[in-house]
């Protein structure tokens, strides 16, 4: 079937629903379309061009859609900054992208206007009053609504999360092709999961569009023609009565939200009418065998899990191959391929553990970083450090991240296993395993929980959970002792900064790893 992209679509339809805002405005794919020429003619009147970077530090809503239809079809790269971040991580972003313009909201005020300050970004666009910035309504006042001359693809330049260190922008070359030939072909993804256009959908965007996968599918919708509801914030409740509103079809999670809402209680979870969901796609972390068999039998058969990174990909499976195979991350999709390669860089065997490398589908370098970029490559292969075992028909099985990993006694350990049997206890609500320092093992093996919901935190919690894991586990896998949290670390995609729980434990000494 033929994909006519966003901007044709729109030109030929312009009263349907295009995008719904966190507040519940409906924005139609005309008014989409008009204010994100203006954006290309406003950006190039004041010295924004082909190739240059536009980095945004918005929330969810229409202005970030509109700043990357705009980039999209103007050949720049749309850089989306974590809305978390610090003044000077924030600049270091700005400065090693090069960034021309910057898009701030009026929420982050003094974090933006002094982190553009230190990168000296020469255009200053913001959503609301920021000190020092031109505002959104200003930039785009007088500016024609037409298609824009000279139209090309652009690019993503996204940053890596920096939850091991500090971010590396993932940079893929910029091609001279239309990007009404460009965007649908990079969109023709959503088929792998049997996604065609139109076809009834609609999608619900859950986390914040500066993670890659919130902002690509959302983006890949678009051109689908899908109408995309987008989320302010996550909230488990409110995701369910979205979806009932708006019978949303398609919606991408990361495992902590489908822990979330598993931890609803039954009565609540039964007021919501979510039949109409037909594509569940998780990714970003190991889900838990347990937890997903929970969610298939409550959504059913809906669930598409994948695996990839910023990176690249990657690997595909069906509710149906899960099923058959509880656990896999599935197998390459087309063009796609993965090796298992030892310490020695040679190819494992079915069955055996070693660090996982992707084909390079789209070449790709970290920014300013060539030394990172080889050491990361193997020939056309790459890798982001994970660790996995393919089985006899080439199904991928993920273990954990190799910098994660505990080596205890000199037996590998891997946290993710751990995780998986504490979350699996009703007391739980979210859980964090990693090794400490021990004289005698290296490292010993220990659990941060937080409580789920009502449930309090004690000696008593403790010594159920590790009876708990010693029922579950291997005793060389058990945690030694559980510390307790009001809250893990997380950022909104459900990434958990697990060195900022890991560190103080280390201070002063140097990991086994």
């Amino acid at each position: 079937m033929a994909i006519p992209g966003f901007w044709r679509a729109a030109e030929a339809e312009p009263d349907r629903v295009a995008l719904i805002d966190p507040a519940g405005r409906a924005l139609r794919a005309g008014e989409l379309l008009a204010d994100c020429n203006r954006l290309v003619h406003a950006l190039r009147a004041r010295g924004v061009a082909t190739g240059d970077a536009v980095a945004a530090l918005l929330p969810n809503g229409v202005p970030i859609v509109e700043l990357l239809a705009a980039a999209m079809q103007a050949g720049m790269q749309f850089t989306p900054i974590n809305t978390n971040l610090t003044a000077g991580e924030i600049a270091y972003i700005l400065a090693d992208s090069g960034a021309r313009a910057f898009c701030a909201d009026a929420g982050y005020a003094e974090t933006a206007a002094a982190a553009a300050e230190e990168a000296r970004v020469p255009l200053r666009v913001s959503v609301g009053a920021v000190p020092g910035f031109v505002s959104w309504q200003e930039l785009l006042d007088g500016q024609p609504d037409g298609r824009p001359p000279e139209r090309t693809a652009g690019q993503f330049l996204q940053y890596t999360s920096g939850t091991t260190g500090r971010p590396r922008g993932v940079a893929r070359q910029l091609h001279l092709i239309d990007p009404d030939v460009m965007a649908p072909m990079l969109a023709s993804h959503l088929g792998r999961f049997g996604i065609e256009p139109r076809a009834g959908h609609v999608h619900l965007t859950t986390s914040p569009m500066y993670h890659t996968a919130p902002l690509a599918f959302s983006w890949f919708s678009l051109q689908f023609e899908h109408p995309v509801v987008l989320m302010g914030g996550w909230d488990a409740e409110r995701a369910l009565a979205l979806i009932e509103r708006h019978r949303v079809t398609i919606t991408h999670v990361v495992p902590t939200q489908i822990h979330r809402l598993l931890l609803l209680p039954p009565e609540t979870r039964a007021r919501y009418d979510v039949t109409s969901l037909r594509h569940v796609l998780h990714a970003a972390a190991p889900c838990p065998v347990e937890l997903k068999r929970r969610a298939m039998e409550w959504l059913g058969p809906v669930l598409y899990e994948y695996y990839g990174a910023t990176e690249g990909g990657g690997t595909l499976a069906t509710p149906r191959e899960w099923l058959e195979r509880p656990g896999t991350v599935g197998r390459p999709w087309e063009g796609a391929a993965i090796r298992i390669l030892d310490d020695q860089g040679r190819d494992c065997p079915p069955g055996r553990t070693g660090t996982v490398y992707l084909k390079l589908i789209q070449d790709f370098r970290y920014k300013g970083d060539e030394r990172k970029t080889g050491e990361n490559r193997v020939g056309d292969f790459f890798t982001v450090g994970d660790v996995g075992w393919l089985d006899p028909e080439g199904y991928l099985f993920l273990c954990d991240r190799k910098i994660d990993m505990i080596i205890s006694g000199g037996v590998n350990i891997y946290p993710a296993e751990v995780e998986a049997a504490l979350l699996a206890h009703p007391s739980v609500g979210d859980a964090a395993v990693f090794g400490i320092p021990d004289d005698d093992w290296g490292e010993a093996v220990k659990a941060v929980i937080e409580p789920a919901p009502g449930v309090r935190a004690g000696p008593e919690l403790e010594r159920a959970l590790l009876a708990h894991c010693a029922a579950h586990l291997a005793r060389y896998k058990c945690p030694r002792s559980i510390d307790f949290s009001d809250a893990l670390p997380r950022d909104p995609n459900g990434k958990l900064y697990k060195r900022r729980l890991r560190e103080p434990y280390w201070a002063g000494r140097e990991r086994a790893i």
